[in-house]
């Protein structure tokens, strides 16, 4: 028996038990993938381990045909195991004998050896007979009914292409920090290496990679001539498009991506996260991209609250990424529809309208701010702003052109897939 195969459905099983009791599946992950130095077992424990949080209600459903009784709660590691069994043979089609045979010796690792026989004789069932489909409309599409009902209602036209896109695998972005030219440079390179890839027509510095490989393989990694980032995330500071010599606040600043583009253009910024500990994050971000320690001003704080008096008081323009469902972004993170519950977002919309208001508090007569989410729900987005409008004689929305999606009440709507980025929202906001 090969012992590493069998390692790679332990770690996958405890990764998926894991998400199921609601741990992040980017910290899951990088906990599990600690294990394997090489890099193909890497991608198979993640292949294995996001199909199976993707597609989760279908092969419940299907696992639910060929067991008398559910394992769900009462061996929930087995359950997990089983599932991911499943994943190997009917997502990603691996060679049944060895799938089967490492789950069933998985299970023994485990301390499960109780449970070989069954974990053997469901798998090779499933092999025969297939997994059984369901008239359940959740259940096909693989999301809770909660965030269907809503998706159908904010987007009748257009909620069965969000199901789609969030199953399927969002492609890697690079930002090139910068102008063109060496946007240029860098794609000149991955040409000469044969790393497939696009030059994206709506950001200056993206570059999408249609290759399988690791971003720290890429040339110009290690010099911190590129950036891991998603093209529509890199839209809010194109929206806000700061100029030397403003004043700007990034309120929600963590993990830096935005940030560091706008630190490119702005040098003077304020940047706020309220939880200290993902404040390394940013600054060894910063680090590898080559900017200064003190490049910024960055403090822990709760931006809900007026800023205390030591720091500035008034900005030119502020960049109010708000924590939201992250509904945007599920295809990137599929853990986010069984974690995120329908009653999320009323206590997301409170938070979202407290930053707002501070912000505007903060924000001189004559600047801008952008509001922008990882959302594709309209309560988070076209309603919030529009209320904001209505509340606020002294905001006025300033136009965004076709590259931000569609028009959105006060601002436009990307949705998931289109042009190869993720569901995102941004309304820009004038004080008069």
């Amino acid at each position: 028996m090969n012992s590493a195969g069998a390692q790679l459905r332990v770690s996958a099983a405890r990764a998926v038990h894991q998400i199921f009791q609601g741990r992040s599946l980017k910290a899951v992950l990088a906990q599990e993938r600690s294990a394997f130095a090489d890099g193909r077992d890497r991608a198979l424990l993640e292949a294995m381990t996001v199909g199976t949080v993707r597609y989760r209600r279908s092969l419940e459903f299907a696992l639910a045909r060929f067991l008398s009784k559910s394992l769900a709660q009462s061996e929930p590691i087995s359950h997990a195991l089983l599932l991911v069994g499943l994943t190997q043979l009917h997502l990603l089609q691996l060679a049944p004998h060895a799938a089967v045979s490492a789950t069933v010796e998985a299970g023994r690792v485990l301390g499960k050896g109780s449970h070989a026989g069954l974990i053997n004789a469901v798998l090779r069932r499933s092999q025969r007979e297939g997994l059984a489909a369901s008239d359940n409309i959740g259940i096909q599409e693989n999301h809770p009914d909660w965030l269907l009902t809503r998706l159908r209602a904010d987007w009748p036209e257009a909620w069965a292409d969000i199901v789609a896109a969030n199953n399927r695998v969002a492609p890697l972005w690079l930002r090139i920090p910068g102008d063109e030219a060496q946007r240029e440079t860098i794609a000149a390179t991955l040409q000469k290496q044969a790393v497939a890839h696009r030059i994206s027509e709506i950001a200056t510095q993206a570059i999408r990679i249609d290759a399988a490989i690791a971003p720290t393989q890429l040339p110009g990694w290690l010099e911190g001539r590129i950036a891991v980032q998603d093209l529509s995330a890199q839209l809010p500071a194109i929206a806000l498009a700061v100029k030397a010599g403003e004043t700007v606040w990034d309120m929600c600043a963590a993990p830096g991506g935005k940030s560091a583009q706008l630190l490119e253009s702005a040098p003077a910024m304020l940047l706020t996260d309220n939880e200290a500990d993902r404040l390394p994050k940013i600054n060894a971000l910063f680090a590898r991209l080559g900017f200064a320690e003190d490049a910024a001003a960055l403090h822990a704080l709760d931006a809900t609250q007026p800023l205390p008096e030591t720091l500035p008081q008034h900005f030119d323009a502020i960049l109010l990424d708000a924590p939201c469902s992250a509904t945007g972004i599920i295809r990137r993170q599929p853990d986010v529809k069984w974690h995120r519950r329908e009653k999320d977002i009323g206590a997301l919309n409170t938070l979202q309208w407290r930053l707002l208001k501070n912000a505007w508090r903060h924000l001189r007569p004559g600047g801008r701010l952008l509001y922008s989410t990882c959302s594709v729900l309209k309560a988070e987005n076209e309603t919030l702003t529009s209320q904001f409008l209505q509340q606020h004689a002294d905001a006025r929305s300033l136009p965004l052109d076709a590259r931000f999606g569609r028009v959105s009440g006060a601002g436009r709507q990307r949705l998931p897939g289109e042009d190869g980025g993720d569901g995102f929202y941004y309304a820009l906001l004038h004080k008069v």
